[in-house]
Protein backbone atom coordinates (compact mmCIF):
# COMPACT_ATOMS: atom_id res chain seq x y z
CA UNK A 1 0.00 0.00 0.00
CA UNK A 2 1.11 3.57 -0.68
CA UNK A 3 2.19 6.05 1.91
CA UNK A 4 -0.69 8.28 3.39
CA UNK A 5 0.55 10.80 1.58
CA UNK A 6 -0.25 9.49 -1.75
CA UNK A 7 -2.85 8.10 -1.24
CA UNK A 8 -5.13 11.18 -2.32
CA UNK A 9 -3.34 11.62 -5.44
CA UNK A 10 -3.38 7.61 -6.08
CA UNK A 11 -7.32 7.63 -5.90
CA UNK A 12 -6.90 10.79 -8.70
CA UNK A 13 -5.11 9.29 -10.72
CA UNK A 14 -6.89 5.68 -10.52
CA UNK A 15 -10.18 7.81 -11.25
CA UNK A 16 -8.46 9.09 -14.02
CA UNK A 17 -7.53 6.22 -15.55
CA UNK A 18 -10.65 3.54 -14.90
CA UNK A 19 -13.38 6.16 -14.96
CA UNK A 20 -11.72 7.53 -18.65
CA UNK A 21 -11.07 4.12 -20.28
CA UNK A 22 -14.46 2.84 -18.97
CA UNK A 23 -17.38 5.18 -17.12
CA UNK A 24 -18.09 6.79 -14.06
CA UNK A 25 -21.36 3.69 -13.29
CA UNK A 26 -18.89 1.19 -14.26
CA UNK A 27 -16.34 1.52 -11.79
CA UNK A 28 -16.84 1.74 -7.80
CA UNK A 29 -15.50 2.75 -4.65
CA UNK A 30 -14.03 0.05 -3.79
CA UNK A 31 -12.23 -0.74 -6.99
CA UNK A 32 -10.97 2.57 -7.63
CA UNK A 33 -9.19 1.99 -3.79
CA UNK A 34 -8.09 -1.43 -4.81
CA UNK A 35 -6.19 0.29 -8.13
CA UNK A 36 -4.88 2.82 -6.06
CA UNK A 37 -3.87 0.60 -3.03
CA UNK A 38 -5.59 2.36 -0.31
CA UNK A 39 -8.05 1.35 2.02
CA UNK A 40 -11.87 2.73 2.10
CA UNK A 41 -11.17 4.51 5.29
CA UNK A 42 -8.75 6.44 3.06
CA UNK A 43 -11.06 7.02 0.43
CA UNK A 44 -13.60 8.56 2.80
CA UNK A 45 -10.55 10.54 4.42
CA UNK A 46 -9.91 12.47 1.15
CA UNK A 47 -13.51 12.18 -1.12
CA UNK A 48 -17.03 12.26 0.55
CA UNK A 49 -17.86 10.30 -2.39
CA UNK A 50 -16.97 9.63 -5.89
CA UNK A 51 -18.63 12.30 -6.75
CA UNK A 52 -15.99 14.44 -5.11
CA UNK A 53 -13.09 12.15 -6.13
CA UNK A 54 -14.75 12.56 -9.93
CA UNK A 55 -14.82 16.12 -9.51
CA UNK A 56 -11.17 16.46 -8.58
CA UNK A 57 -9.87 14.34 -11.58
CA UNK A 58 -11.64 16.29 -13.63
CA UNK A 59 -10.05 19.24 -12.47
CA UNK A 60 -6.47 17.53 -12.88
CA UNK A 61 -7.09 16.41 -16.11
CA UNK A 62 -8.17 20.12 -17.55
CA UNK A 63 -5.60 22.05 -15.70
CA UNK A 64 -2.91 19.58 -17.17
CA UNK A 65 -4.66 19.51 -20.54
CA UNK A 66 -4.70 23.60 -20.18
CA UNK A 67 -1.19 24.14 -18.92
CA UNK A 68 0.49 21.81 -20.73
CA UNK A 69 -1.16 21.72 -24.47
CA UNK A 70 -3.86 24.62 -25.00
CA UNK A 71 -2.47 27.34 -23.42
CA UNK A 72 0.96 26.79 -25.42
CA UNK A 73 -0.33 26.19 -28.60
CA UNK A 74 -2.86 29.27 -28.13
CA UNK A 75 0.26 31.28 -27.07
CA UNK A 76 2.63 30.56 -29.80
CA UNK A 77 3.44 32.82 -32.36
CA UNK A 78 2.24 31.12 -35.71
CA UNK A 79 -1.09 32.08 -37.35
CA UNK A 80 -4.47 31.15 -36.11
CA UNK A 81 -5.40 28.51 -38.18
CA UNK A 82 -1.79 26.99 -37.28
CA UNK A 83 -3.05 26.36 -33.93
CA UNK A 84 -6.10 24.91 -34.69
CA UNK A 85 -4.15 22.50 -37.01
CA UNK A 86 -1.97 21.93 -34.05
CA UNK A 87 -4.73 21.36 -31.90
CA UNK A 88 -6.38 18.73 -33.86
CA UNK A 89 -2.55 16.96 -34.48
CA UNK A 90 -2.06 16.77 -30.47
CA UNK A 91 -5.95 15.20 -30.33
CA UNK A 92 -4.73 12.63 -32.51
CA UNK A 93 -1.46 11.56 -31.00
CA UNK A 94 -3.27 11.55 -27.46
CA UNK A 95 -6.02 9.13 -29.32
CA UNK A 96 -3.64 7.09 -31.06
CA UNK A 97 -1.75 6.57 -27.23
CA UNK A 98 -4.77 5.89 -26.07
CA UNK A 99 -5.91 2.90 -28.54
CA UNK A 100 -1.87 1.31 -28.71
CA UNK A 101 -2.31 1.24 -24.79
CA UNK A 102 -5.71 0.13 -24.25
CA UNK A 103 -7.00 -1.01 -27.43
CA UNK A 104 -9.69 1.90 -27.43
CA UNK A 105 -10.22 4.97 -28.51
CA UNK A 106 -10.89 6.43 -25.49
CA UNK A 107 -12.82 9.84 -26.36
CA UNK A 108 -12.68 13.20 -24.24
CA UNK A 109 -13.04 12.34 -21.31
CA UNK A 110 -15.46 15.28 -20.37
CA UNK A 111 -17.63 14.69 -23.36
CA UNK A 112 -18.19 11.49 -22.10
CA UNK A 113 -19.28 12.32 -19.02
CA UNK A 114 -21.62 14.80 -20.07
CA UNK A 115 -23.42 11.91 -22.19
CA UNK A 116 -23.72 9.56 -19.53
CA UNK A 117 -24.33 12.06 -16.50
CA UNK A 118 -26.13 15.34 -17.90
CA UNK A 119 -29.51 14.16 -17.03
CA UNK A 120 -28.16 12.22 -14.05
CA UNK A 121 -25.98 14.84 -11.72
CA UNK A 122 -26.23 18.55 -11.81
CA UNK A 123 -22.97 18.97 -9.92
CA UNK A 124 -21.06 16.87 -12.15
CA UNK A 125 -22.78 18.59 -15.10
CA UNK A 126 -22.03 22.36 -14.65
CA UNK A 127 -18.37 21.40 -13.55
CA UNK A 128 -18.44 19.87 -17.45
CA UNK A 129 -20.40 23.29 -18.60
CA UNK A 130 -17.54 25.17 -16.49
CA UNK A 131 -15.05 23.79 -18.72
CA UNK A 132 -16.20 23.77 -21.48
CA UNK A 133 -17.05 27.24 -21.55
CA UNK A 134 -13.28 27.76 -20.12
CA UNK A 135 -11.88 26.29 -23.23
CA UNK A 136 -14.58 27.82 -25.49
CA UNK A 137 -12.47 31.46 -23.81
CA UNK A 138 -8.98 30.15 -24.89
CA UNK A 139 -9.90 28.87 -28.32
CA UNK A 140 -12.01 32.64 -28.50
CA UNK A 141 -8.47 33.96 -28.72
CA UNK A 142 -7.75 31.92 -31.56
CA UNK A 143 -10.97 33.08 -33.18
CA UNK A 144 -10.16 36.70 -32.92
CA UNK A 145 -6.90 36.45 -34.05
CA UNK A 146 -8.19 35.02 -37.14
CA UNK A 147 -10.45 37.47 -37.48
CA UNK A 148 -7.43 39.77 -37.53
CA UNK A 149 -5.73 37.76 -39.84
CA UNK A 150 -8.52 38.45 -42.40
CA UNK A 151 -9.13 34.25 -42.44
CA UNK A 152 -13.07 35.05 -40.96
CA UNK A 153 -14.75 38.31 -41.40
CA UNK A 154 -14.87 41.32 -38.99
CA UNK A 155 -18.38 40.50 -37.79
CA UNK A 156 -17.48 36.93 -36.49
CA UNK A 157 -19.03 36.20 -33.10
CA UNK A 158 -15.69 34.93 -31.90
CA UNK A 159 -17.42 32.99 -28.82
CA UNK A 160 -20.39 31.22 -30.91
CA UNK A 161 -17.33 30.21 -33.39
CA UNK A 162 -15.30 28.77 -30.94
CA UNK A 163 -18.46 26.96 -29.23
CA UNK A 164 -18.94 25.89 -32.89
CA UNK A 165 -15.83 24.55 -33.50
CA UNK A 166 -15.21 22.55 -30.04
CA UNK A 167 -18.57 20.84 -31.10
CA UNK A 168 -17.71 20.03 -34.02
CA UNK A 169 -14.25 18.49 -32.43
CA UNK A 170 -16.47 16.54 -29.87
CA UNK A 171 -18.64 15.21 -32.70
CA UNK A 172 -15.09 13.75 -34.33
CA UNK A 173 -14.40 12.20 -30.94
CA UNK A 174 -17.58 10.56 -30.79
CA UNK A 175 -17.08 8.75 -34.36
CA UNK A 176 -13.52 7.80 -33.53
CA UNK A 177 -14.85 6.48 -30.29
CA UNK A 178 -17.14 4.46 -31.98
CA UNK A 179 -15.08 3.04 -35.02
CA UNK A 180 -12.40 2.60 -32.86
CA UNK A 181 -10.64 4.83 -35.35
CA UNK A 182 -8.26 8.21 -34.47
CA UNK A 183 -7.58 8.07 -37.92
CA UNK A 184 -10.91 9.85 -38.21
CA UNK A 185 -9.50 12.87 -36.17
CA UNK A 186 -7.54 13.90 -39.29
CA UNK A 187 -9.66 13.32 -41.73
CA UNK A 188 -12.62 14.56 -40.46
CA UNK A 189 -10.63 18.00 -38.61
CA UNK A 190 -10.27 19.32 -42.18
CA UNK A 191 -13.80 20.26 -41.21
CA UNK A 192 -12.93 22.76 -38.62
CA UNK A 193 -11.36 24.69 -41.14
CA UNK A 194 -14.03 24.93 -43.54
CA UNK A 195 -15.92 27.06 -41.02
CA UNK A 196 -13.45 29.55 -41.27
CA UNK A 197 -13.08 29.54 -45.01
CA UNK A 198 -16.84 29.06 -45.20
CA UNK A 199 -17.31 32.24 -43.19
CA UNK A 200 -14.98 34.18 -45.34
CA UNK A 201 -16.68 33.07 -48.69
CA UNK A 202 -20.04 33.78 -47.29
CA UNK A 203 -18.97 37.58 -46.45
CA UNK A 204 -17.21 38.10 -49.57
CA UNK A 205 -20.21 36.57 -51.61
CA UNK A 206 -22.48 39.75 -49.54
CA UNK A 207 -20.11 42.24 -50.07
CA UNK A 208 -20.45 41.43 -53.81
CA UNK A 209 -24.12 41.45 -53.71
CA UNK A 210 -24.20 44.01 -51.90
CA UNK A 211 -22.39 46.20 -54.62
CA UNK A 212 -23.94 44.25 -57.76
CA UNK A 213 -27.54 45.85 -55.95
Amino acid sequence: MGRTSDARENLIESAIELIGNRSYNAVGVQELCEHAGVKKGSFYHFFPSKRHLTLEAMDTIWQNYKGEMLEPICCAKVPALKKLESMLRKSYELQTKSKECGGCVTGCGFGNLALELSTQDEVIRQKIADIFEDWAGSLERVIAQAVNEGDLPADTDTRATSQAIISYIEGIYVLAKAFNDPGMIPRLGEGVFSICIRRVDDAAAAVESGAKG
